[in-house]
């Protein structure tokens, strides 16, 4: 499948112009590209014709079917110039693997395969998800007993090990004197918690 972000600019019908013309867009940027016009010759046949039978009455029916077959022969033709116009335009935008649209060289990420709207927006979501596991196991350790680790929901005492969550101090065991409970040793006799 070819890309979709071009506008059609062809002339077809009977006309002396008539050719096929595609512009190409990056759908984040102004960028753009066209094709090189490509001439219905067909088309500008029944155009040439279509003038040269004013001068001639009895020329006309013959135009007219010449202008029907250009019409009908035109289809192909487009669609075959656009398959070429594609083909041409995928090596200077490619589509974004997240949105589907079509993005040029300097807004697209090749290494990601996504347009950069699309990669910041995937960055800030996974920054998103990090800050709330982060939070989550902030959370978590809130409610561990600080004594032993295990996991509570907001008890005063714990399952596992018996320790006074709701006390701010603790004594010590080689002196008695009172310590906070963040205290890693004694103050006064230096024993080790």
């Amino acid at each position: 499948m070819g890309l979709e972000n071009y506008r059609d600019l062809s002339k077809t019908g009977s006309d002396i112009s008539a050719g096929f013309q595609f512009e190409f867009f990056c759908a984040h940027c102004s960028r753009k590209w066209k094709s090189p016009f490509k001439a219905h010759r067909m088309g500008q046949l029944s155009g040439f014709l279509a003038r040269f039978s004013y001068l001639f009455s009895d020329m006309r029916t013959s135009v007219r079917a010449t202008t029907g077959a250009a019409e009908v022969g035109s289809r192909g033709a487009r669609d075959k110039a656009l398959a070429e116009a594609q083909a041409q335009a995928a090596s200077l935008f490619s589509v974004c693997q997240e949105c589907k649209q079509a993005a040029c060289a300097d807004c697209f990420s090749p290494n990601d395969e996504m347009c950069l709207p699309c990669l910041e927006q995937s960055r800030r979501q996974s920054h998103r998800n990090e800050e709330q596991a982060a939070s989550q196991a902030r959370e978590g350790a809130r409610f561990a007993c600080p004594n032993c680790g295990t996991g509570h929901a907001g008890a005063r005492f714990c399952a596992e090990c018996g320790f006074d969550m709701a006390s701010t101090h603790k004594s010590c065991p080689g002196c008695g004197t009172m310590q906070l409970r963040q205290a890693r040793f004694c103050t006064d006799c230096g024993h080790g918690f």
